[in-house]
């Protein structure tokens, strides 16, 4: 029998079967030797083959993906941690303050997005929270990821009257990926799309300026037959996997589309003469935050909290 994933724990899957009913599933052994290097074989989101035996069921298949995302493990050194796989979007929920989602964080998260070919769109939140200076800040962000970059951007403040038309209709048709720190408004938004969930909601701490993670796994919401939320644990932190330095210029938008004018064919856009890509940074063609966060990923430095 075949199934739909739609929450794991790590060591038991929930599987909305094709019948519409749901179970309690666990993985074949197999699976987890067969991927060594990937602390989870199984996503929210992977379409699985089934055996049922004594009404215990076992996950026998995976399906091959459309796509997947992946981050680096946090917990074990070498490993790669599957966050969710065949989404149609990804929304990243960004605050400015409480807490502050560092321009590190979203340019990761972006090119981890472009790396799998998954269409990313920014949600900055808490809106109602900020200065008149800070709301300049973000004005300023949505025009450099909007009209620079080409994402999607959107200012938001979620409250108890519910959602913007511009934001319900984010998630209409579409099986969207939801990340963001702890306490930047996940859990919000998702009780605002499904009120009868009720996902716990912590305040952030105004010393740390830090969220709570309130939520521990990653599950997956139906909204209608072709629309779903996959929320996610949140991230203080995205280690890039499976991306090259050498290709890493190819997940920037704005360095992609001046690929083949460097002088040399192998340019990596650090010291080399005859760089396009540093010409426009010069040029004020590229933004100084994006060059310096491509920068950052090629030397493996800590700008991602």
């Amino acid at each position: 029998m075949r199934g739909l994933v739609t929450k794991s724990t790590g060591s038991w899957y929930r599987v909305l079967l094709d019948r519409g009913t749901e179970v309690d599933a666990r993985i074949r052994g197999k699976f987890k030797l067969e991927n060594k290097k990937i602390t989870n074989p199984i996503a929210v989101g992977d379409y699985v083959g089934l055996e049922e035996n004594s009404g215990e069921y076992v996950i026998v298949e995976i399906e091959e993906r459309e796509n997947y995302i992946i981050r680096q493990s946090p917990r074990k050194k070498h490993h790669d941690h599957l966050i969710a796989a065949n989404v149609d979007q990804a929304v990243l929920i960004a605050t400015l303050k409480m807490p502050r989602t560092s321009l590190g964080f979203i340019d990761r998260f972006l090119v981890t997005l472009e790396a799998f070919r998954i269409p990313g769109i920014i949600l900055f939140n808490k809106t109602d929270l900020l200065t008149e200076e800070e709301k300049d800040e973000v004005g300023y962000l949505c025009f450099l990821y909007e009209k620079h970059v080409g994402y999607k951007c959107l200012q938001t403040s979620f409250t108890a009257n519910g959602l913007t038309d511009d934001v319900q209709s984010l998630f209409q048709g579409k099986k969207t990926l939801l990340s963001g720190h702890s306490g930047a408004g996940k859990s919000t938004l998702i009780n605002l799309l499904f009120p009868d969930k009720e996902q716990k909601v912590s305040e952030v701490s105004s010393f740390a300026n830090k969220g709570v993670h309130t939520t521990t796994f990653a599950e997956m919401f139906l909204i209608d037959e072709d629309s779903a939320v996959i929320d996610t644990p949140g991230i203080k932190e995205l280690g890039l996997s499976e991306i090259d330095p050498e290709e890493l210029a190819h997940y920037f938008p704005e360095m992609r589309d001046l690929l083949g004018q460097c002088k040399f064919h192998n340019c990596i856009h650090t010291n080399e003469p005859g760089c396009a890509v540093k010409a426009a940074v010069e040029e004020g063609i590229i933004s100084e935050e994006r060059y310096y966060s491509y920068m950052s990923m090629l030397e493996s430095d800590d700008n991602r909290r």
